[in-house]
């Protein structure tokens, strides 16, 4: 057993007042040690201030803070403890005035590998800013290797610029957000779908079956870069599938991938109980498909005018673009009654922005340079499932639940 300084034994030992002093407890875990600890100081007329544990790869490590009541041999009652089970036991004397917190601020990375490098690199980013890093958990092993970052006192400004420039160069996806009650009580996500939920762009599947596949997807891809007008843009790729027999929607649908973790992601975020909605600058039938197939709350997206089976080449009614998105994120979150700080919004194309801005967090998923540049943060990951470790959700969490899951199973 060890002793964290022949000072503080004394101090402890011939103390004439009170005093505060840290216990830390550090060995191999198995179920009693904690209950055990605390049952002898109870006995022993200690008072507890503060606990904290963690347990990594079975290897315990417990602090305690405690008052040592006057004249009671409490290090010679707790070594003894620890001397029974195996276990290393460290006194220090500390302060007796609890532990003031700072503002505080999440930092999630993520990768398909974290380095040392990478992890070294991120941390020091931290400290530059002013930042003390409070607590490191680990969220996922896979299909991504994430990590969360308690940090306190670090200057925003700071941080966000330091880490975001480690993660650049080490390219790893860094998220910040504050530790407050916003991030943990968020209960509304809305997705865009093409090149989101879905891989694929359904205006470029239909243009595939109507014989327009090269001019339908070059408007696609400027149009979601932010070069060219989208509303524009959408009509003219309309236009091109005028006289198409209304079969090609069914066959375009097959066609639909989702992305990698899209079921996982939604699965788990209706267990938390979130509202989820989809809008798309697409069309009816495929976000009426994927709302029956994944059970989403809300769906939005244009209308095809189609008459006596035949696509006439125009859209009914007002289109959805950029400012419609964003629009319809608010009104959404106002029929649930869930405050917009509450919302999180994901996407990949120029008109998701504003959508992406009204939201509580906006998250750019796989996204155009405009969009991933100004989102509150970006994944570059395939998968979107990897967003719940974002919202501070664990691998381990999403696995149990599937397995209690018995309609999954």
């Amino acid at each position: 057993m060890t002793l964290f300084g022949r000072a503080n034994r004394a101090t402890v030992r011939q103390v004439a007042v009170p005093e505060t002093i840290l216990i830390r407890v550090t060995g191999n875990d198995r179920p009693g040690i904690t209950t055990d600890l605390l049952s002898l100081l109870a006995g022993l007329d200690a008072e507890l201030q503060d606990i904290e544990q963690v347990v990594v790869r079975r290897q315990l490590t417990l602090g305690l803070a405690v008052v040592v009541p006057i004249g009671r041999d409490l290090v010679k009652e707790v070594l003894l403890f620890g001397w029974e089970r195996g276990l290393e036991i460290d006194f220090e004397v500390v302060d007796a005035a609890p532990t003031r917190h700072a503002r505080r601020q999440v930092v999630t990375i993520l990768a398909p590998e974290l380095s040392p490098t990478s992890l070294a690199r991120a941390s020091g980013a931290i400290a530059s800013s002013g930042g003390n890093i409070h607590r490191i958990h680990r969220l996922s092993r896979f299909p991504v290797w994430s990590y969360e970052f308690l940090v306190e006192g670090a200057d925003l400004d700071k941080l966000q610029a330091s880490v975001m420039d480690v993660a650049a160069q080490e390219e790893i996806d860094v998220a910040i957000q504050p530790h407050d009650l916003s991030r943990r009580s968020s209960r509304l996500v809305v997705l865009d779908v093409d090149s989101t939920l879905i891989r694929n762009e359904v205006i470029d599947l239909l243009g595939a079956e109507a014989g327009h596949q090269e001019e339908v997807a070059n408007l696609t891809e400027r149009a979601m870069l932010g070069e060219i007008d989208y509303v524009d843009a959408l009509r003219k790729r309309v236009a091109l599938l005028k006289g198409a027999k209304q079969e090609i929607i069914e066959r375009s649908i097959s066609k639909m991938i989702l992305t990698a973790g899209g079921r996982t992601f939604i699965r788990t975020l209706k267990r938390l109980g979130y509202k989820v909605a989809i809008i798309s600058g697409g069309f009816a039938p495929f976000t009426d498909h994927l709302a029956r197939e994944l059970d989403l709350d809300h769906a939005y997206s244009n209308t095809l005018q189609v008459v006596d089976g035949v696509l006439t080449g125009e859209v009914e009614g007002d289109i959805i673009d950029a400012d419609r998105k964003a629009s319809l994120l608010e009104d959404i979150a106002l029929r649930e009654g869930i405050p917009l700080e509450q919302t999180v919004a994901i996407g990949d194309g120029a008109n998701d922005l504003p959508m992406l801005k009204k939201a509580g967090l906006g998250i750019a998923f796989n996204a155009k340079p405009a969009l991933r540049e100004a989102a509150d943060t970006a994944l570059n990951v395939p998968y979107l499932d990897a967003i719940l470790f974002m919202l501070g959700v664990s691998r381990e969490e999403v696995e149990a639940a599937d397995a209690l899951d018995t309609n999954f199973q």
